[in-house]
């Protein structure tokens, strides 16, 4: 800490109490001054030679016959004036970083000028300001925090402004010319780890952090934080991540971690004040600076605390740009009165809403640039698809509510576009979810929420799941069966064509041989995958044993629960029935459920008719 000190004569300074203090001389003293609580008894000469103010009072007191003076509001208060006093009388007097404010707002307020004398107080203590505290780190930190109780003096002083400016501007030196110490307690990152903006360290990385400067100004008032934090930004020298983790940091270190203690009377102001400060602060882009994990993190405690709706809209937006980025547990807002769900699924609908504006307007732009579109175009795709996986995990957490209504649920998951959401795994465990426990549903809400999920977009794992589910109605399971057995047919239909063209040409096969031949393959197909299915279900797992040597061509279905099995069968039957009529028609051939594979050519209007009747 740097300091200066003035005078070289003794401290003669005696105190009598706390509210006396008095010169120890041998001449009697002259000049009685009250300064708040304390009484000072000074000699005339000492003070009229450096004060013109203190020249003025003590004229009018003679005049007046007053025998003391009574200064009431004097900046620094009985402390500061004592140290003008000791000035006056020559006497060593030390300066620093946390008592030269209050000397230099007290020798302004007493007049202690070059017009008085040559060398005087202000004089001095400026030069000490401009050559030594200003060019100190923690010393113009320090200085900043005294200002705030010298109110107005040091702001009209300029005192206040020279210190933000000064440590504004050290923030934007160099890391590789920081000279002066600091604090930074925060682990180092590896050389290998990648930061948030996805520039990799070097090698060596640097000795002195970008953010070096973060944890020291965590110190100051919300207020005076706040005029650095503009000052700094203003410059335009900072990058929005370390913007970023200087907010992070300074929220850390005053916002409490008890909901408790973040909403109780004696600290809510503050917490509202502070939450909507870190809010307006944040970096102009809105892309870049803050994870998302903080921005909602920064918006739970903004609901908490009843910050201004044009705050949290504000917050909401920013979300919205970096949601892809977010987690399952980041969602989790707790809902507040009125609404009965444990989370706030509004809010979340509301944000899912906003990024889905940007998405579709950044689109939109990105064909009309065609140079860039392409690439941009892989990137929002990439975002969109991790927004529909975030929201479906969302959606089986907030599914485990029993107050959550079944009008909410289908909301929020129908706001994902068909784009987002190309594997529907995690859309069916919501449902899942959601059937299990809310088991008072009836059968037209089973079948509506059940409506969201498409079968053909269920990965083999799901469908085998599927099959077994008795949550799910029973149209349901039959489309789940009816399009494993379509999509395991459409696998081996190009094996199938090739082997129908070969016999054209060298046999002179008819087309309704072909076709014959087909309804075989599809038949022996459907009995491979009933084989290949193998659900534990305790209900038929001792059923299920097969001999080694059995013929029964429906023996992989014992393994499936009753109402599966009894599908199966309706199925396997239409199926063994193509490939033993040898003599069927094409309107006959189109009840198996491969028949609506895409490229059967051969359907009439009647055999329409039967397949949508079979899956109902």
């Amino acid at each position: 800490m740097k300091f200066m000190k003035l005078g070289s004569k003794p401290d003669a300074f005696q105190a009598e109490g706390k509210t006396v203090r008095y010169v120890s001389s041998e001449l009697a003293t002259d000049a009685i001054i009250n300064v708040g609580e304390v009484k000072f008894y000074l000699h005339k000469f000492p003070l009229l030679s450096k004060s013109n103010c203190l020249q003025k009072l003590l004229l009018k007191a003679n005049e007046e016959n007053e025998d003391e003076i009574h200064i009431a509001d004097f900046p620094g208060g009985p402390k500061a004036f004592e140290i003008c006093a000791k000035f006056c009388y020559g006497m060593t007097v030390t300066l620093n970083a946390y008592n030269v404010v209050a000397a230099r707002c007290a020798a302004e307020y007493l007049d202690m000028s070059e017009d008085v004398d040559r060398g005087n107080l202000i004089f001095k203590i400026e030069v000490f300001l401009n050559s030594s505290i200003f060019r100190s780190w923690k010393d113009s930190i320090i200085v900043l925090q005294t200002t705030k109780s010298l109110l107005p003096w040091s702001e009209d002083l300029k005192i206040l402004g020279r210190c933000i400016d000064s440590i504004a501007s050290k923030t934007s030196v160099d890391p590789a010319n920081i000279s002066w110490s600091y604090t930074y307690n925060r682990k180092l990152a590896d050389p290998d780890r990648f930061v948030e903006d996805g520039v990799k360290f070097p090698e060596k990385m640097e000795s002195v952090p970008k953010d070096w400067w973060v944890e020291d100004i965590c110190e100051l008032d919300i207020d005076l934080y706040k005029r650095v934090m503009i000052t700094v930004k203003s410059k335009g020298r900072m990058d929005g991540t370390v913007i970023g983790e200087a907010l992070k940091t300074y929220a850390v270190r005053w916002l409490p971690d008890s909901v408790d203690a973040l909403v109780s009377d004696a600290h809510a102001w503050r917490n509202k004040s502070l939450v909507e400060t870190i809010i307006c602060l944040l970096p102009s882009d809105k892309g870049v600076g803050c994870s998302s994990s903080f921005l909602l993190k920064l918006l739970k405690v903004a609901i908490l605390v009843g910050a201004d709706e044009s705050t949290r809209e504000n917050l909401m937006n920013r979300i919205s740009l970096k949601l892809h980025e977010a987690s399952v547990k980041d969602l989790l807002i707790p809902a507040r009165s009125p609404q009965i769900t444990v989370y706030d699924v509004e809010l979340v609908q509301c944000i899912l809403n906003q990024f889905l504006i940007h998405d579709k307007f950044n689109r939109d732009v990105d064909v009309e640039k065609s140079e860039k579109g392409a690439e941009n175009f892989v990137l929002e795709l990439g975002s969109l698809l991790n927004v529909g996986r975030l929201i479906d995990g969302y959606v089986a957490e907030i599914a485990r509510d029993r107050n959550l209504t079944l009008s909410s649920f289908i909301d929020l998951a129908q706001m994902i576009p068909g784009s987002a959401r190309p594997i529907h795994d995690g859309l069916y465990k919501a449902i899942d979810i959601y059937l299990k426990e809310h088991p008072s549903l009836t059968k037209v809400e089973r079948k509506k929420i059940c409506g969201l999920m498409d079968v053909k977009k269920l990965t083999m794992d799901a469908s085998m799941h599927a099959a077994q589910n008795e949550r799910l109605p029973l149209r349901t399971v039959v489309q789940v069966l009816f399009f494993e057995q379509v999509r395991t047919s459409a696998g081996v239909r190009p094996i199938n064509n090739n082997s129908c063209d070969t016999s054209r040409s060298m046999t002179n096969t008819t087309d309704e041989e072909c076709e014959r031949t087909e309804a075989a393959e599809n038949g022996r197909t459907l009995k491979k995958q009933m084989s290949k299915m193998r659900i534990k279900d305790e209900e038929f797992g001792n059923k299920g044993k097969l001999s080694k040597g059995s013929k029964n061509s429906r023996s992989g279905m014992q393994l499936l629960p009753s109402r599966s099995r009894r599908i199966f069968d309706k199925l396997w039957a239409v199926g063994k029935g193509h490939g033993d009529n040898k003599s069927s028609d094409t309107s006959g051939s189109s009840q198996s459920p491969t028949s609506m594979v895409p490229g059967d050519t051969k359907s009439s209007g009647s055999s329409s008719r039967h397949r949508r009747h079979s899956i109902s």
